[in-house]
């Protein structure tokens, strides 16, 4: 594999450790900003917004650029915000900057996707987009807990500081690596615009909005409930955070095969398990080895649905890769928004953190319900 694949991944795991790390930082930020943790939880909203908003915008912003060029100006923009966010000292300013850094984080991965598959011959294109999102993979199994842990040890804004540099790093190693002049397939976005007019492609864009509403739901206030529930020190939050990466590392390789044997049933079962397992976090958090045991497989159970919805956009989408790669990640963020959104309320209202993996739960139903409307109306089609 070239070593430009590498510098993608080096990249995409800098981008996947500061929008998740907050999770893991979010009792220190709160408590330091002195806001609530409700409130706190919406900077990992901001962050999917921005997301979910700047994606399609900078995909056309940069359309007429050389794709080099494009990942260098998103990476300096991440580069940017992480920056700015080490200097936060209000909550306000902190949430200016997450939006920022959000900015770059869609387009990267659509074109940086993009970038990959044309860097190695036809036969080899899947594995090198797999090795791009790998980056993003080991985000939540190394740097998750370590930004965490260093967070906890040295200040939430030391975490920033240690992204910021990595993004430096990145930003070299992009410089350095890419091929300069490459033949690239000239961009049409009136031609993509238009074969966005499919229904199919709509209903799974939703099917991924769900199910990242269903995962960070729960995911964005795992810190808090393992601390209040379950009685874990914040150290041992770092190492359960570790725990998940590994469940969603997993996951993910499953997940590959289980799309590859029958996509539709597939991804119709693992919202079944999502909204099983989700659930019954309610209950067994309440004790140190239930409260693992259910967080590693909800991990497995919920990263195995990523290939499939992935693959089920592209079939939909295939007459518009590049803008519906994008919108395929500014869906995940606004998911995340959402499930953010949603917990948050729950906590707010007084029902209690406890609450939070039922509500987590009904997203992933929902989600099974749309998946089953989806793949009967493509049965229907095709009959």
């Amino acid at each position: 594999m070239p070593i430009s694949l590498l510098a993608l991944a080096l990249s995409a795991f800098a981008i996947g450790t500061t929008e998740f790390v907050i999770m893991g930082l979010l009792p220190n930020v709160a408590l330091d900003l002195h806001v609530s943790i409700p409130l706190a939880g919406w900077l990992i909203s901001g962050y999917a917004l921005g997301v979910a908003i700047g994606a399609p915008i900078m995909a056309v912003l940069t359309a007429k650029l050389p794709r080099k060029i494009t990942l260098l100006l998103l990476m300096v923009i991440f580069i940017v915000g992480n920056v700015m966010c080490a200097f936060s000292y209000s909550y306000g300013f902190l949430m200016l900057a997450r939006v920022i850094t959000a900015l770059c984080h869609g387009a990267f991965f659509g074109i940086g996707a993009v970038v990959a598959a044309n860097l190695v011959a036809p036969n080899r294109r899947a594995s090198a987009v797999a090795l791009m999102f790998t980056g993003l993979t080991l985000a939540n199994v190394l740097g998750v807990p370590l930004g965490t842990a260093l967070g906890q040890a040295l200040g939430w804004r030391s975490t920033f500081w240690a992204v910021s540099l990595i993004g430096i790093v990145s930003l070299f190693a992009l410089y350095k690596n890419l091929p300069d002049k490459k033949e690239e397939d000239a961009t049409d976005l009136r031609k993509e615009i238009a074969a966005l007019a499919s229904v199919g492609l709509w209903l799974s864009l939703s099917i991924t909005m769900l199910f990242s509403a269903a995962m960070f739901a729960m995911f964005t206030y795992i810190a808090p409930m393992l601390t209040d529930i379950t009685g874990i020190t914040p150290h041992g939050v770092s190492w359960t955070l570790l725990l998940i990466g590994v469940g969603l590392t997993v996951g993910n390789v499953l997940g590959g095969r289980l799309a590859d044997w029958r996509l539709g049933t597939s991804l119709t079962l693992i919202f079944v398990f999502i909204t099983v397992f989700s659930s019954l976090f309610s209950w067994t958090s309440v004790h140190v080895i239930s409260a693992e045991i259910t967080l590693f497989i909800w991990a497995m159970v919920a990263f195995a649905a990523v290939p499939a919805l992935q693959i089920n956009v592209v079939i939909y989408g295939k007459n518009a890769p590049n803008l519906v790669s994008t919108l395929n990640i500014a869906a995940f963020n606004v998911g995340n928004a959402l499930g953010a959104w949603v917990g948050g309320v729950v906590i707010a209202s007084g029902m209690g953190l406890a609450t939070v993996p039922l509500a987590a739960g009904a997203l992933a139903f929902l989600g099974f319900i749309l998946c089953a409307i989806t793949f009967r109306r493509a049965a229907r089609k095709k009959a």
